[in-house]
């Protein structure tokens, strides 16, 4: 019991990134031991006609790996790339990304599938969000150098170039439903990635909509009139540090946007890392 009550901390300490892949690993161990059943109820058909009866899917694909490789070549990106993702992002703007790049994935592969009518086997994997993540960032910070061991220095553009011609390449085989996913991942996390710095934020309205049914479920709590007004100040007071915090931040993406990382002093760099904690 005290193995599963570690697994419980964890996941309850974990980060909105971390969580995500907790819930892959299990349900992938789910797929293992029962596969045909997860795949049957749980991965996207290429059917219109199945998927009307299966509406779920058009989210829970996202969660089914059958294959080791398929698993674990998409957690691991989405650690490292999720995390860097969390230092320039919100955890509800990943959430965004993430989800409705699964969702634009899915359309886009019945799509395919509905004006084509071929058959193709069902769509299952987390590579349409992970590469929705992937390119948004790089388009946000193109410059921004990791570390890879045997390597080098490599940018984050050349990287998330590298895995969106890997979905390019699958396109000329028969079954290619899944790389049409990938790619429109890719496409719309370009596209909102470059609308939210115009200050536009296309999937406000998704973060909206989960907002809602949060709060639904979410237990109210009674206040008096005197702690209602101590809240409004504090909630003032936080704001204005916010604001202030939230500048310093965009002054050092532009920075590392015309220059790269490597031209931000130390202090820069652990204020940048302190506030991706947050």
């Amino acid at each position: 019991m005290s193995f599963i009550n570690d697994i419980k901390y964890a996941y309850k300490q974990a980060n909105a990134v971390e969580k995500i892949i907790y819930i892959n690993v299990f349900l992938f161990l789910m797929t293992v031991l029962f596969t045909s059943f997860m795949v049957q109820w749980f991965a996207l058909p290429t059917s219109l006609d199945s998927f009307l009866t299966k509406p779920w899917t058009l989210i829970s694909y996202a969660f089914i790996h059958e294959r080791f490789f398929h698993v674990l070549s998409n957690l691991l990106v989405l650690y490292y790339i999720g995390n860097l993702f969390l230092d320039f992002y919100t955890k509800k703007q990943f959430l965004n990304f993430y989800f409705l790049g699964i969702i634009v994935g899915a359309i886009s592969f019945l799509t395919n599938y509905y004006f084509t009518a071929k058959a193709g086997a069902p769509l299952g994997g987390a590579s349409a969000a992970v590469t929705t993540i992937f390119v948004a960032i790089a388009t946000k910070i193109p410059r921004y150098a990791l570390q890879l061991r045997f390597i080098g220095s490599v940018e984050l553009w050349v990287l998330a170039a590298i895995w969106v011609v890997l979905s390019i390449l699958q396109l000329a085989t028969i079954d290619n439903g899944s790389a049409i996913a990938h790619l429109s991942g890719a496409v719309f996390g370009f596209i909102y990635s470059t609308q939210l710095e115009k200050g536009n934020d296309i999937g406000k309205w998704f973060e909206t909509i989960i907002n809602f049914f949060s709060n639904i479920f979410k237990p109210k709590k009674n206040t008096s009139p005197l702690k209602t007004v101590y809240k409004a100040k504090s909630s003032t007071k936080t704001g204005e540090v916010s604001k202030t915090k939230q500048r310093k931040i965009d002054d050092i993406l532009d920075k590392i946007s015309k220059s790269g990382y490597e031209s931000l002093s130390q202090e820069e760099k652990d204020f940048l890392f302190r506030a991706g904690k947050k």
